[in-house]
């Protein structure tokens, strides 16, 4: 097989968080991607240990094309890394947010 494999149906939204690393407690972040052939963003979900990572997630478009998303970064959050998901109506994406927070 020649080129980039191409993931499997149902896995193909990507995202991507900026910044990344995040670097204080209650950091805004924007989160965005494409749907890869799924009907638009429909919800973020992140977290730690059973806990959100992210709060205050707001969907300012959800494209399919290109999405964009505002979040902030938990209190209490401190250094890690941990898993960013997107459902996008039939396509999913998961990118990996480090955390480097000072006390």
């Amino acid at each position: 097989m020649v080129g980039t494999p191409v993931p499997p149906k149902g896995a193909r939204a990507t995202v991507h968080v900026a910044p990344n690393p995040t670097t204080q407690p209650g950091q805004r972040v924007t989160i965005t991607g494409h749907c890869g052939g799924g009907t638009g963003l429909r919800a973020i979900a992140s977290g730690v240990n059973g806990s959100a990572m992210l709060e205050e997630v707001t969907i300012i478009d959800p494209g399919p094309d290109r999405f964009v998303a505002t979040a902030r970064l938990r209190a209490g959050i401190g250094n890690g890394v941990g898993p960013i998901f997107v459902d996008c109506g039939g396509e999913i994406g998961v990118t990996l947010l480090v955390t480097h927070v000072d006390p």
